[in-house]
């Protein structure tokens, strides 16, 4: 996993609290909650011993309070009970500084596991805003001559240039900041929670632009770029013009589970044998010549009926070419808490933010098959 520059810098050095021990506990986090990809995880610690999820949660709940009492170079505190120095302004600053430098350090590797197939993720300073020059994909057009026309008629192509404005968006929780460094609640846990939920987010602003856009394409039943009802024919139709029109890249067709067990041949006269590929995966890998990748299913927490992104649509895009949707992230996360003593309940919230836009930023061709 590639350490972010912000990351690197803020770490000044100490780097194995967030190359290492988080990024390694996120991916084992990852393989009890996700079984449609394969992550590197560590299973024996460093002594040789082989080491659960929950001892590797303590061991980071104890280095991440660690590396937050050397932040905040308060050296005396490990000799003083918790509630002398919980409220400590240095402690309190530090502990989400870390907290946030966590939260960057595995969210943008998260959401392209999520939607790398479609998006581009772009990562840049506070206050930054993001220009995506958009260049022609059109060749120029030849035309027969002869020997006594000494030019032909002027062709000039101009690039666009697309312009992406993150915005802010907010997660506010409660939080018992002395609980936290008394090791009472997983800190651990905390910011995992905050990454999905980051990350769930981002994906599904970006899948509902990408739905979107495609979805917005003129239906025609042959030589367009949107189908409505899959047919052998008319798939293989149509990722041939993809991939023709993409300058050669190949394309691929991405979908849902439900979307992808479609692709099926048009004959009536096959069985599936109880170990094949399509039992076991839903899908085809490989559907006439056209490698079929899954889109891991998206929540859509907002809704009360347990809403889910669009099973009944198939994409066809060439990765190798360009990525339909941009999505830019501004600069690093940012924390506000308030006061142990603030709020006449005792209790704290902690608000994190992180800004970042979407936009659709692209020569390149796709299409769509409505199921």
């Amino acid at each position: 996993m590639k350490m972010p520059l912000n990351v690197e810098t803020f770490a000044k050095g100490n780097t194995r609290l967030y190359k290492q021990l988080f990024p390694d506990y996120w991916n084992h986090y990852m393989s009890l909650t996700d079984n449609s990809k394969q992550y590197d995880f560590a299973t024996v610690d460093e002594e040789g011993n082989r080491i659960s999820f929950a001892e590797k949660e303590e061991i980071l709940n104890a280095e991440i309070r660690k590396e937050i009492l050397r932040r905040a170079n308060v050296p005396y505190a490990g000799d003083y009970p918790v509630e002398q120095w919980f409220n400590h302004p240095l402690i309190v600053h530090e502990t989400f500084a870390v907290v946030n430098a966590l939260v960057d350090m595995v969210l943008p590797d998260s959401v392209i596991n999520s939607i790398g197939m479609f998006t581009d993720v772009r990562v840049g300073g506070f206050g930054d805003s993001f220009a995506f020059e958009v260049k022609p994909r059109d060749l120029f057009a030849v035309s027969k001559a002869g020997m006594g026309k000494n030019r032909g008629e002027m062709y000039k192509q101009f690039s666009g240039t697309v312009t992406v404005t993150p915005e802010f968006r907010q997660i506010t929780v409660g939080v018992s900041l002395y609980r936290v460094l008394a090791g009472k609640e997983s800190l651990a846990e905390f910011i995992t929670k905050a990454v999905r939920s980051l990350e769930s987010q981002m994906a599904l602003d970006a899948y509902t632009l990408f739905d979107a856009t495609l979805g917005a394409l003129t239906v025609s039943g042959s030589g367009g770029l949107r189908l409505s009802g899959y047919t052998q024919d008319g798939f293989i139709d149509l990722a041939q013009r993809v991939t023709a029109f993409n300058g050669g890249a190949k394309a691929v067709v991405i979908g849902t589970n439900v979307a992808l067990n479609k692709v099926l041949p048009a004959g009536t006269a096959y069985r599936y044998m109880l170990d094949s590929e399509y039992v076991r995966l839903g899908y085809m890998r490989t559907a006439f010549g056209y490698d079929a990748i899954e889109i891991p299913q998206v929540a859509n927490w907002q809704n009360p009926f347990f809403g889910l992104v669009k099973n009944n649509r198939l994409y066809l895009v060439s990765p190798a070419s360009q990525k339909i949707v941009k999505l830019c992230l501004e600069g690093s996360t940012i924390a506000n808490t308030t006061g142990n003593f603030e709020l006449s309940t005792l209790s704290q919230t902690t608000t994190l933010m992180k800004a970042w836009g979407v936009a659709v930023a692209t020569s390149a061709v796709a299409g769509a098959v409505d199921l």
